[in-house]
C-alpha cells in the first residue's frame, strides 16, 4: 500500500505538491547555477510554459524566489517579490537545506515573512538541496492598488 502512495507522490512531482497549476505565469527571481533544475522543469511542465525572469514587466500568478543567506536582506527580497504578483498570489521561497551553503534559519524566514506581510506555510522538501515555503499575500493588502 505505501509503495503505491510513494509512486503517486513521485508522479505528481514537487511542482504539483507546491500548488502550481496549468497556465499560470510564474516569475523566477534569484536564479543561479545552484538552483534545482529538476524542480524548475517540473514547474514548467505543470504550468505549460517557461518561467519568466526578473525582467518580466507584467503581473505574475506566482513568484519562485531562490534565496541564500548571502543574498542580502530577505525581508526586502520578499517585499520586492510581492510587487510582481496578482492579488492573493503566492511566493514560493526556496532556500538551501540545513547544512548546505547559503542555509537560511527558519526563524529568519518566519520573521521576514511576517515583516513583509506574508502568511507562511510549513517548509517542505522540494529537492536534494532545497526546501520551500509557500508564502501567501493577504488579499486585503493588495486591493488598495
Amino acid at each position: 500500500m505505501s509503495a503505491t502512495a510513494d509512486h503517486a507522490e513521485e508522479r505528481t512531482g514537487p511542482a504539483v505538491r507546491l500548488g502550481f497549476q496549468p497556465e499560470q505565469v510564474v516569475q523566477e527571481i534569484g536564479y543561479d547555477d545552484d538552483v534545482d533544475q529538476e524542480l524548475r522543469e517540473s514547474i514548467e511542465e505543470v504550468i505549460g510554459s517557461d518561467l519568466v525572469d526578473e525582467d518580466y514587466d507584467d503581473v505574475a500568478d506566482a513568484v519562485v524566489l531562490w534565496f541564500r543567506d548571502d543574498d542580502g536582506d530577505l525581508t526586502d527580497a520578499l517585499v520586492d517579490a510581492t510587487t510582481y504578483i496578482e492579488e492573493g498570489g503566492s511566493i514560493f521561497l526556496l532556500t538551501p537545506k540545513t547544512g548546505r551553503t547559503g542555509y537560511v534559519e527558519p526563524s529568519d524566514i518566519s520573521e521576514a515573512s511576517t515583516t513583509a506581510g506574508l502568511s507562511a506555510s510549513k517548509s517542505v522538501s522540494v529537492g536534494k538541496d532545497w526546501s520551500g515555503s509557500r508564502l501567501v499575500t493577504p488579499k486585503a493588502a493588495k486591493s488598495k492598488k
